[in-house]
């Protein structure tokens, strides 16, 4: 039941909508929780196990920190001046202690369910290769949805809580439904409790405002999802499955093809997610902003699943920056080597770990990881000639060739992080520059036909000019709405029939799930 499919879209979610509306106010956070674990039980069945055990430990753990804190604030309003700094470490050491069991436990359920078995198949191949007599069995682990998504919110929920930064949810219920909201519980966007719980429990009742907005951003997801993504899935799956009957020119056309294959589908899922929640009142964040206008690669992270980039900012970047190996190492590189060397150093300390962690959260694949440490290293390149860079964006215009150079990045990352190993993206990567043949793509097959490449090109045209515009600081939904009312209705009614008529979908094509489920 992914959240492009009839059965979510014509009876989950409409069953849901009218139960909400129909309960009391007070209590129409509950039907929320209901549905929420109903939805995740359709997909992972008895593994919301995991779910409800990792909410039940952050939960106790936030209030557990909550406590330690309230307890020793009160011991140094009852004792001397002198003693006060001793407590206050006793008090700041068990909350430490607190939050690195909770952590610790949450990513050692995630790493055990999600790389346990890349770490034994990699120790197996070190044994074959020293002619080690001995393998460890490989035994098929259960992993279930959105684990990935969720395990990041409820670490960052028990950092906030320990920070002050939020007071923690007393009621076990209402944060169990901050985990698990059945439009977020997927594929994210990674909220923050702060931002999200307002809304999410305030049990408003439905509003044609919302109803209005959050179809038509549902509508808008859908068609970037069925009419440009799942085309492009085909075309896309035969080049990275067959690489190697492939010239270095079709290889570019695959990466560029995966590229807008994962934006359409991940953002027209987004739109999706945001819509739905919008139809209740609940304001979820964005995760997209036209990221193929950006002029570096730093810029298109700020822009491209922009939940995650801010949850790596918050919870490591942040983190290492001020600790206090690098203090030490500003207070020396600056006496000793200089600021430019020092700010060079500092910037590696503080990325390796986020682009670590990055590769390594998308899952267990050596292509991800070097995915993470290729951005790594683009971003340490743009920092050591940032200086120039600066100097020469002041000098000249050179906004489109900066944003050329940065799709050229962007488009050979993604062929690395869709290859079905990182062997074979090298050998792909290698062969468009000693394979570079340019063969007549139209007499390649490819399994598109020409109505295919059309409703491609037509989705991405209308897809390409609404971003433009956006870029621009145009309301696009304000817009739509000011339109006279025949004028605005074609518009939806166009929507919607360039789904049913251009959709893929019916006898012919294969199901396409969901790219970030699987992470």
């Amino acid at each position: 039941m992914a959240y492009h499919e009839g059965f979510y879209l014509f009876a989950f979610l409409p069953l849901a909508l009218i139960c909400y509306q129909i309960v009391a106010e007070k209590h129409r956070w509950k039907v929320l929780l209901v549905f929420s674990f109903i939805y995740f039980y359709l997909f992972s069945g008895n593994l919301v196990i995991y779910l409800i055990g990792s909410t039940i430990l952050t939960h106790y753990a936030a209030i557990w920190i909550s406590w330690i804190k309230m307890k020793y604030t009160q011991e140094l309003s009852e004792v001397p001046k002198e003693q006060k700094s001793a407590i206050r470490k006793a008090g700041q050491k068990k909350q430490r202690m607190v939050l690195t069991a909770a952590v610790l436990t949450l990513l050692g359920t995630l790493a055990y369910l999600k790389y346990t078995n890349f770490f034994l198949e990699n120790v197996n191949s070190l044994l074959a290769s020293l002619n080690v007599d001995h393998s460890f069995a490989i035994s098929k682990i259960l992993v279930p949805i959105g684990i990935s998504f969720y395990t990041l919110e409820q670490i960052g929920y028990i950092a906030d809580v320990y920070w002050d930064k939020i007071e923690p949810e007393k009621n076990l219920g209402k944060l169990a439904l901050f985990f698990g909201f059945f439009p977020l519980v997927m594929e994210g966007p990674i909220s923050s409790y702060e931002t999200v719980s307002k809304s999410l429990f305030s049990g408003q009742k439905l509003r044609f405002e919302n109803l209005k907005d959050g179809f038509l951003r549902i509508v808008w997801g859908l068609m970037k999802k069925m009419v440009v993504a799942d085309r492009l899935y085909i075309i896309v799956d035969k080049i990275f499955t067959n690489y190697q009957d492939y010239s270095g020119v079709v290889i570019i056309l695959g990466a560029i093809c995966y590229t807008i294959q994962l934006y359409m589908e991940f953002s027209g899922c987004m739109d999706i997610v945001i819509g739905s929640g919008k139809l209740f009142g609940v304001e979820l964040p964005e995760n997209f902003k036209q990221p193929f206008f950006s002029k570096n690669a730093g810029e298109f992270w700020r822009r491209w699943h922009i939940s995650l980039g801010t949850w790596f900012r918050t919870y490591i970047f942040y983190p290492v920056s001020v600790s206090s190996l690098v203090k030490k190492w500003n207070k020396f590189g600056n006496k000793k080597v200089g600021k430019n060397i020092t700010r060079i150093v500092t910037s590696a300390f503080t990325l390796f770990p986020v682009w670590l962690c990055n590769g390594l959260w998308h899952g267990a694949n050596w292509s991800y990881i070097f995915y993470g440490m290729y951005y790594f290293v683009i971003l340490m390149i743009e920092v050591i000639v940032e200086p120039l860079t600066n100097k020469l964006t002041k000098k000249y215009n050179l906004d489109t060739l900066r944003i050329f150079k940065t799709w050229i990045i962007i488009f050979t990352g993604e062929l690395f992080f869709r290859a079905e190993s990182l062997p074979a993206g090298i050998a792909m990567f290698t062969s468009i520059f000693t394979d570079f043949i340019p063969e007549n793509l139209g007499s390649i097959s490819l399994g598109v036909g020409y109505a295919d490449v059309f409703a491609i090109v037509l989705g991405c045209v209308i897809v390409g000019i609404v971003s433009t515009l956006k870029e621009k600081n145009v309301d696009i939904q304000a817009k739509v709405y000011s339109l006279k009312t025949p004028v605005r209705w074609a518009v939806y009614y166009a929507l919607i029939f360039m789904i049913i008529i251009l959709g893929a979908y019916g006898t012919g094509y294969q199901p396409v799930d969901l790219i970030y489920a699987g992470f």
